[in-house]
């Protein structure tokens, strides 16, 4: 974060000052009291079982030089009416101060997180780059993303996710990204939405925020993303696998399991050999690809990037090679697009190494209307793709034969695996089906 005096952030916040105004702070806020560091500050945001005006005194104990708070407390403070307000504020304010700082806004109903990680990579070996950890995308993890960021900080990778019409476009009004790129109009949060469409007004928002010099960066995989080309007069790179796509890839293969193939543009034709699992990584390639178009990197270095990248986010199709089995944890996340991705990666796992495929699967949350007939979908492509055994936890939509209520009773299916099986668990966060991922690999052998 850049330096700034309490009395600053006072006046930019418009809040009650608390505190001895002269001391500065440098580092990024934090919302754990335990996070906390010489020189940064604490939110003492309100939650549904925890109230961080509660864990001020350990916050300031810890190095904190103040709070910022929505009430009255005996510490080094500023008040404001509401904390998550004003850390937009303020991070809108220290986005101007950064001239030279490059953002990119990253939004899409699938893969956000991967394509994030892997322009990370690519981008850190060319100047200090800062990236939103794990899936921080709200109003919160995005301005305390940008707030890392420095005079020397080269380029800021925004994650953007929505719940609502006009939550992109607020976000996008605090971190204003100089690049935005939308992967895919999907299903996911459709729940909350209502309609494909609605959805795609909102990841909309992100191109109609760019400024006229910026640049949109469009994928080819549905058809509401290549039409936001019509809201955006600017610089665009659309993205896929179609010949007419500005950054496309082509003669793909899959080698244990990564993909394999070429990506052609304007400069030229480079290989790209993945370490990443599934052929759903391609446009999460292709994507950070486009982006490395868009800023001016060589090919070679593309390729260098794409090809060394490796799993950065936990239990996102993680591969745990234990003695006579694969695990492939992705209980993180699911919706149909992720699902089905993970469903050909297990079928092609299982083919080379002779073994049966196992699909442990949990629920796919936030799809509203159209869950029971996008659960019913997926079990029906498990077993048209050969999935030997198809093991639904507190799933039935599945139609799966085996159903289990809860991840423990499954457990007992562990004694039926046999060497050279590969196993996939995969479910919607809230499911918590990473215990079962970790307790198959705890107990394979024992």
């Amino acid at each position: 974060m850049i330096k700034l005096k309490i009395s600053q952030i006072a006046d930019i916040v418009n809040g009650k000052l608390n505190a001895d105004g002269a001391k500065e702070v440098w580092s990024a806020p934090v919302f754990d009291s335990r996070k906390a560091t010489e020189g940064s500050f604490f939110l003492a945001l309100q939650g549904e079982n925890a109230d961080g005006h509660d864990f001020i005194e350990s916050a300031i104990n810890n190095g904190a030089v103040f709070a910022l708070v929505s009430r009255e407390v005996p510490y080094p403070s500023i008040q404001v009416d509401n904390v998550l307000e004003a850390l937009a504020t303020l991070a809108a304010y220290v986005r101007l101060q950064l001239p030279n700082l490059t953002v990119i806004g990253i939004t899409g109903s699938q893969g956000k997180t991967t394509t994030k990680d892997l322009l990370q990579h690519m981008l850190e070996s060319i100047g200090p780059t800062i990236s939103p950890e794990n899936s921080f995308n709200n109003e919160l993890g995005a301005p305390l993303n940008l707030l890392h960021c420095d005079e020397n900080t080269k380029f800021c990778i925004a994650e953007l996710g929505a719940r609502h019409l006009g939550d992109i476009r607020r976000l996008s009004s605090v971190v204003k990204p100089d690049v935005g790129v939308v992967l895919r109009v999907g299903s996911a949060h459709l729940s909350e939405f209502g309609s494909v469409e609605n959805i795609a007004k909102t990841k909309r928002e992100l191109i109609e925020s760019l400024p006229t010099d910026g640049i949109a960066v469009l994928g080819t995989y549905d058809e509401y993303t290549p039409r936001m080309s019509e809201v955006f007069s600017g610089r665009i790179i659309t993205f896929g696998e179609i010949a007419t796509a500005d950054v496309r890839a082509t003669d793909i293969e899959i080698r244990e399991g990564s993909p394999h193939f070429d990506i052609v543009n304007a400069e030229g034709r480079v290989s790209v050999g993945m370490r990443l699992i599934g052929a759903h990584q391609i446009p999460n390639a292709l994507a950070a690809a486009a982006v490395g178009v868009a800023l001016g990197i060589s090919n070679d270095h593309i390729a260098t990037a794409l090809s060394t990248a490796v799993n950065k986010s936990k239990w996102r199709m993680q591969l745990h090679e234990l003695p006579g089995l694969l695990v492939i944890n992705d209980a993180y996340n699911a919706n149909p697009d992720s699902m089905e991705g993970a469903l050909f990666s297990l079928r092609l796992f299982a083919q080379e190494r002779g073994g049966s495929a196992w699909a442990f699967l949990g629920k796919m949350h936030e799809l509203g209307a159209s869950s029971g007939q996008a659960h019913e979908k997926i079990g029906t492509l498990a077993r048209d793709l050969g999935v030997d055994h198809l093991v639904a936890i507190n799933a039935p939509e599945y139609g799966a034969s085996l159903n289990f209520k809860n991840w423990e009773a499954a457990l007992e299916l562990a004694k039926e695996i046999s060497p050279g099986d590969v196993v996939l668990v995969k479910a919607s966060r809230a499911e918590g089906l990473e215990k079962l991922a970790e307790a198959l690999i705890a107990g394979w052998g024992s």
